[in-house]
C-alpha cells in the first residue's frame, strides 16, 4: 500500500519566491509534473517586498542577457495570470554634470535601449525639486505590482496543473528526494531556490560563494504631486549599484564625487529611486547593508535618509510615510548562484538583489540545463 505521505513528480521547487516560481513555470512548459514546497503560507519575502522593477538595460554580462529573456515572460505571463505589467521605461535623473556624463557614455553603449533626454523632458514625467539638467530614458524596462504578481502566477501555474504544499518545509533536500514536513517528496529533478536561505540546506556551499543576506530598507508614501508617475525613476546614486554603469569611464569620478560629498549616504548603500503603486502612493528607497545573520534591530536614521534624500529630489519639505518595511535577498560576491550539490539537485539563487529583473531568464538556463532542451 502506497505510504499516504509520499508524492513524486519530475521536478520538485523549494521556495516558492520569484525564482522558484520562474523555475516552475519553465518545467511545465515543458510538459514535466511540478510540485512547489513553499514554508509559508503564500510569498512573503523578497519577492513581494521590491520596487516591481525589471531593470534589464541597467544590467550587464549575464543579468543582461537573462533581463532581456525575462521582460517578454514577464509580459506573457502577465496576459494569462492577469496581473499588471507594463513596460513603462526607467527614467535616470541628472542633477550634476558628472551623472549627465555617465549617461550619455551609457547611453552610447546601449543604442536604441538608452537615450538622451533634456531637463524639460525629465519634468514631464514626473516632479522634480530644483538642479535636474537631464536624464536618460530607457524605454524597454517593465514595472510590475510586486504584492500581486507572485500570487497571480503561483495561482496561474496551479490552473496548469502544478501542485503547491504550502506552509511546508524542506528539510533534507539529496539525489531523488527531499524530506517535508508533510512527508518525503520523490522527484527526478530537485531545484532549491530559497535564496538567502540557501546556508540552512548547504551551509558549506553557501559559505564557498560567499552568500550573505542583504537588508534594505524601503517606504511607502504619499505622492506629494499627486501626478501619475508610469516609470521607474533613478538617480544618481542607483548608477553606483548597476552594473552597466560600471562600464561607463566616467563612473569612478561621479563615485569619488558622491563619496566625499555624502560618505553617510553611500555607506549605508542609498540607491535613491522610487516606483508608483497602483493607488498612487510611492515605494521609495531603499539601503543595504550585509551579514550572514542580521541583527533584529532597525536604525531609523537609514529611514530618516530615504526620507530626506526622497523630499530632497522630489522639492518637497516632508514625505507622508503609510508603510515601512525591511527587504532580505541574497548577496554573494557574483550576480548568480547555480551549484549542483549532489546529482539531480540544483541550487539556483540570483545573489545580487535582481530577482524581479532576471529570475525568468535565469530559470529557463537553469531548466534547459538540468532537463534538457
Amino acid at each position: 500500500m502506497a505510504n499516504p505521505d509520499t508524492e513524486s513528480a519530475d521536478v520538485l521547487v523549494i521556495g516558492a519566491g520569484i525564482v522558484g516560481l520562474a523555475c516552475a513555470h519553465e518545467a511545465v512548459e515543458r510538459g514535466l509534473s511540478v510540485l512547489v514546497v513553499e514554508r509559508d503560507e503564500r510569498a512573503v519575502g523578497a519577492s513581494v517586498r521590491n520596487f516591481g522593477h525589471a531593470c534589464a538595460t541597467a544590467q550587464s554580462g549575464k543579468a543582461l542577457d537573462y533581463g532581456r529573456v525575462a521582460r517578454e515572460t514577464w509580459l506573457r505571463l502577465s496576459e494569462a495570470a492577469g496581473f499588471w505589467a507594463r513596460r513603462t521605461g526607467t527614467l535616470m535623473v541628472a542633477r550634476s554634470a558628472d551623472e549627465l556624463a555617465v549617461l550619455e557614455e551609457f547611453a552610447g553603449l546601449r543604442g536604441d535601449e538608452a537615450r538622451m533626454v533634456t531637463a524639460a523632458e525629465v519634468a514631464g514625467h514626473a516632479s522634480f525639486g530644483p538642479g535636474v539638467i537631464g536624464g536618460a530614458w530607457l524605454p524597454q524596462d517593465l514595472r510590475v505590482d510586486p504584492r500581486e504578481a507572485a500570487a497571480k502566477i503561483a495561482a496561474h501555474l496551479e490552473a496548469r496543473g502544478v501542485r503547491f504544499r504550502w506552509n511546508t518545509s524542506a528539510h533534507t533536500v539529496e539525489t531523488g528526494q527531499a524530506a517535508t514536513s508533510r512527508g518525503l517528496v520523490h522527484a527526478d529533478h530537485v531545484i532549491l531556490a530559497t535564496g538567502h536561505d540557501v546556508d540552512r540546506h548547504f551551509p558549506g556551499l553557501a559559505a564557498e560563494h560567499g552568500v550573505q543576506r542583504c537588508a534594505l530598507r524601503m517606504l511607502r508614501v504619499d505622492n506629494p504631486s499627486g501626478r501619475t508617475i508610469e516609470p521607474a525613476v533613478q538617480t544618481g546614486y542607483s548608477m553606483l549599484r548597476y552594473g552597466g554603469f560600471a562600464e561607463c569611464p566616467s563612473l569612478p569620478a561621479l563615485r569619488d564625487r558622491l563619496t566625499a560629498e555624502t560618505p553617510d549616504l553611500v555607506g549605508i548603500g542609498l540607491n535613491l529611486m522610487f516606483t508608483q503603486r497602483p493607488d498612487g502612493t510611492l515605494t521609495i528607497g531603499d539601503t543595504h547593508s550585509y551579514a550572514t545573520t542580521l541583527a533584529p534591530f532597525q536604525d531609523e536614521e537609514l529611514d530618516a535618509a530615504v526620507l530626506r534624500e526622497t523630499a530632497k529630489l522630489l522639492g518637497v519639505e516632508r514625505m507622508t510615510v503609510r508603510e515601512r518595511w525591511r527587504g532580505v535577498y541574497a548577496s554573494a560576491p557574483q550576480p548568480f548562484l547555480d551549484a549542483t550539490p549532489a546529482k539531480g539537485v540544483r541550487v539556483a539563487a540570483v545573489t545580487a538583489g535582481v530577482g524581479m529583473t532576471t529570475a525568468f531568464g535565469f530559470a529557463r538556463e537553469i531548466v534547459q540545463d538540468m532537463i534538457g532542451r
